[in-house]
């Protein structure tokens, strides 16, 4: 039995837990530590499969013996199996927060009989969109994702949830509904849906046709990843949730749209005919976030807006088509998903410990919790992209691309780029200095909790960060160490940033020229079609080129003999 085998578990693991889980139903401990064992063991499979392809290249895993096309298969190439280990580390540290928050709740937000198994079905169809290789089994990975969701998004059954559920379930079906009229319309202009076979007979379509299947895939994913204006359903959505629900939401829900996106602009429409289009959307999105969150008085939803703000970022690395872009897009997705996770997780340690989100009722945190203050600190400087940090980094590998691209769209992307990280920093500095540095008096409607933490901290004549809560109870541990240890997972994308982007530039290179994929799928005859396929576009553009070539001559003679005479 080989490692590529085993594929199948990454997303069988997460499933078979989630039975077991709700079997052990009247067990609240005994469902935790198979959630908790479930998402470890597949964490470890995942690193193997990730050091495997990073060696041996791109693994298929053809199920049920069908010959490919037909049947499912599973595809782990280096950005699929990247995106497996961060959604799972980063799943297992919000899972373990969760636990801490339970236990120190005493599961008020939700029966634990329903969040355990919930979130390890959401982690499965994480896992079944990373690693789809047809159209429609991708579909049915969002399904699995989104259904889950509903469930987690509404945990709690209050007004707010319940609204901001609807909307989210409104826009889900409808993008929902958009994917499968694409398949549908994939399906019937080539007969096929296996994403390798698609890469081939794609571009035997007229432009006409591929344009506007290309169009139906972008907006179906655009609405899932939030891109400009198909982001209007984030922000209302997202902050009602409980903590862990929307850290894990705001941190792997939308770069699944996104790699959906990646795979569809470099296996499925390669080249250059929707860069212009994108682009412009990357600028709306990176624009019209990041001026939303500067109007935020409420943490949560300032991240949200921050959240599809930085989505602007990873389309302006994947509309540039070059390497050096797609290779930074890939390592902002990584830094991102990690650093969003982060803050969201400490955005609900601040409501716990201040009683509030809201910036105008909370001030004094750095005193009265520092350590909660230097938790803060480093993910919302990560995020503003300040040097050294992975911010930094994935920023400037964009605007190195961007300026090596040197079109006019391209230095307006690269300029919009820094002026969007600066005003990133101004919100984060903005919370930073009403949250923490000011007093609690000085706020707007300082929070009774929060008050009552500043007279016992002083009645004590220390700060506590483990001081009472809103609910009278103590922060676990577990929370804090969770949300530490997913700020330390952010730091060590500096610390390791050279093996990370060489990785990045290798996942880069074979997704842009697709034959890795087309080859472990399709083996030797796919490949040979794809070289048929080369020859008679590199004809094509020949045969243009010489036409041009043509018209110019003869254009010069003519104006030479209007000149003669």
């Amino acid at each position: 039995m080989t490692l590529a085998s085993l594929t199948p578990l990454a997303i069988m693991l997460p499933f078979l837990g989630a039975a077991v889980a709700f079997l052990l139903i009247r067990h609240r401990r005994a469902q935790q530590t198979v959630s908790i064992s479930v998402l470890t063991a597949t964490l470890i499979l995942e690193i193997l499969l990730l050091a495997e392809v990073w060696n041996g290249g791109t693994l298929a895993v053809q199920l049920g013996g069908w010959t490919p096309p037909w049947g499912l298969v599973l595809v782990v190439d280096q950005f699929s199996a990247l995106m497996l280990v961060v959604s799972t580390a980063v799943g297992l540290a919000v899972l373990l927060y969760a636990t801490g928050q339970g236990a120190a709740d005493g599961d008020v937000e939700g029966p634990v009989s329903i969040f355990h198994p919930t979130y390890l079905i959401l982690m499965a169809g994480v896992s079944n969109a990373f690693l789809s290789g047809d159209l429609f089994n991708l579909y049915v990975g969002f399904e699995i994702l989104l259904t889950a969701s509903y469930v987690l998004m509404t945990l709690g059954g209050t007004g707010p949830r319940i609204r901001a559920g609807v909307t989210y379930v409104v826009v889900s079906v409808v993008s929902s509904i958009l994917f499968l009229i694409a398949i549908g319309m994939v399906y019937g202009a080539t007969g096929t849906i296996n994403l390798a076979d698609l890469a081939l007979k794609l571009g035997q379509l007229d432009q006409g046709t591929q344009t506007v299947l290309h169009l139906m895939l972008l907006i179906a994913f655009g609405i899932k990843a939030a891109v400009f204006p198909l982001s209007f359903w984030l922000p209302d959505s997202y902050p009602t949730a409980p903590a862990p629900v929307t850290a894990v939401f705001a941190g792997l829900l939308t770069k699944v749209g996104v790699y959906a996106m990646v795979r569809t602009e470099t296996l499925l429409f390669p080249g250059d005919t929707l860069n212009s289009f994108l682009m412009i959307v990357a600028l709306l999105t990176m624009v019209v976030g990041i001026l939303g969150a500067i109007a935020q008085t409420d943490i949560k939803r300032l991240l949200s807006f921050t959240l599809v703000s930085h989505i602007g970022y990873m389309v302006f690395g994947l509309a540039m088509s070059s390497v050096l872009g797609l290779a930074a897009a890939v390592y902002y997705v990584v830094h991102h998903i990690i650093v969003q996770t982060s803050l969201f997780l400490v955005a609900g340690l601040i409501e716990r410990r201040g009683g509030s989100t809201a910036i105008d009722r909370l001030g004094g945190l750095a005193k009265l919790a520092p350590l909660l203050g230097i938790v803060f600190f480093i993910p919302a400087m990560n995020l503003a992209g300040i040097p050294p940090f992975s911010g930094f980094l994935g920023k400037l590998g964009l605007l190195q691309a961007g300026s090596a691209m040197g079109t006019p769209l391209a230095w307006v992307l690269v300029g919009a780029s820094v002026a969007v990280s600066l005003m990133t920093l101004l919100a984060i500095a903005r919370v930073w200095n009403r949250v923490f540095w000011r007093s609690p008096q000085e706020a707007e409607n300082p929070d009774p909790v929060l008050l009552e933490g500043l007279d016992e901290s002083c009645r004590a004549g220390k700060s506590q960060p483990g001081s009472r809560t809103k609910t009278g109870q103590r922060p676990a541990k577990l929370m804090f160490g969770s949300a530490i240890g997913l700020v330390a997972l952010g730091l060590s994308l500096t610390v390791f940033a050279g093996p990370l982007m060489r990785f990045a530039d290798l996942a880069a290179e074979d997704m842009l020229e697709r034959r890795p994929y087309i080859g472990a799928v399709l083996g030797e005859s796919g490949l040979t079609v794809l070289d048929e396929l080369d020859e008679v576009a590199a004809a094509n553009d020949q045969g243009q080129s010489d036409q041009q070539s043509q018209a110019d001559q003869q254009g010069q003679q003519d104006a030479a003999a209007g000149t003669g005479q």
